[in-house]
């Protein structure tokens, strides 16, 4: 049977950077065995497939593949879905900036599609879950020996390492500049030892020492377990890192803007917006944001036995 897909590049408006992603929009009637093929074939971060609801208020229900897993959240796979039904469904008024909701895994997610001359230009989720903490995290020795780091270039202050989860969970690690950010380099061996069995075992690394004007964080995302060596853009990490930032701003009432660049490090450049707000000192909501380009459009002959 045939199937079409797009590729898109997520949290870029340019082709060639960002994140990129595999979109099925109409995968009715594949299993989840061959959506696991199909995503290792794709060999991309995630690839998302998109089928009916099966519940009344979510416009359509999304399956979000790594190479290797089925996840139950992710940013770009999300925020590119959205993108492709602002281009290919005729149903989704395009004079307008919409709402639409899909069904995951984690629940139901909210995404704002922003228009121009009836195009998506901008998709924007809403965290489906407010942030789980945990403070059970590696030592900074153990840290340093997994990304072959100095002790002296990890952050020991109010931006401690942290656990963090909207869904999925990272481990959130500050570093003092972007220099120790490129030197980098995971050591599976003590990644395996270390965290692999642990809560948040995808590395978030970042400094606040950007290269861009406009732009107030550097990252990189490590996530093996996923079967993703690095990643250059991540929704959910951007999502759950709203809250590992909320929480250390002093103002107990207000919405608080950041824009993360990443994917340097890797020839994809990407920039992430996110937005926490809160209320009473607690954050009540966190909105991850950015563009996307679509790459290309194919068909995918897939065996009906």
């Amino acid at each position: 049977m045939t199937y079409s897909f797009y590729t898109v590049d997520v949290f870029t408006d340019t082709i060639f950077g960002g994140n990129q992603l595999a979109v099925f929009p109409n995968a009715e009637g594949l299993s989840s065995e061959i959506m696991q093929k199909i995503a290792a074939e794709f060999n991309f971060s995630e690839t998302v497939f998109i089928v009916e609801s099966t519940v009344k208020n979510a416009t359509k229900k999304l399956h979000i593949f790594t190479p290797t897993q089925e996840l139950p959240f992710a940013g770009h796979p999300t925020l590119g879905a959205a993108y492709i039904l602002g281009i290919t469904d005729d149903i989704i008024n395009k004079n307008n900036d919409v709402n639409i909701t899909f069904e995951e895994g984690v629940g139901l997610v909210t995404i704002k599609i922003k228009f121009n001359n009836k195009q998506p230009i901008y998709t924007e989720l809403t965290s489906p879950q407010l942030p789980e903490f945990s403070d059970k995290v590696p030592s900074i020795e153990e840290l340093a020996s997994i990304l072959s780091l100095d002790i002296e270039d990890f952050r020991q202050d109010k931006y401690s390492t942290q656990a963090v989860s909207c869904g999925l969970p990272f481990l959130f690690v500050p570093l003092h500049n972007r220099e120790a950010l490129k030197q980098i380099k995971l050591n599976s061996d003590r990644w395996q030892q270390i965290l692999e069995n642990s809560w948040a075992s995808s590395l978030y690394v970042f400094c606040f020492d950007p290269e861009n004007k406009g732009s107030n964080i550097r990252a990189r995302m490590f996530a093996p377990g996923l079967g993703v060596a690095e990643d250059p853009a991540t929704g959910s990490a951007a999502t759950a890192f709203g809250g590992y930032l909320g929480i250390r701003e002093t103002e107990k009432d207000g919405i608080f803007n950041w824009r993360i660049e990443q994917g340097f490090e890797m020839g994809r450049p990407s920039f992430l917006e996110v937005r926490t707000e809160k209320a009473d000192g607690k954050i009540n909501n966190i909105c991850v944001g950015g563009s996307s380009v679509l790459v290309t459009k194919g068909t995918m002959e897939i065996p009906t036995s």
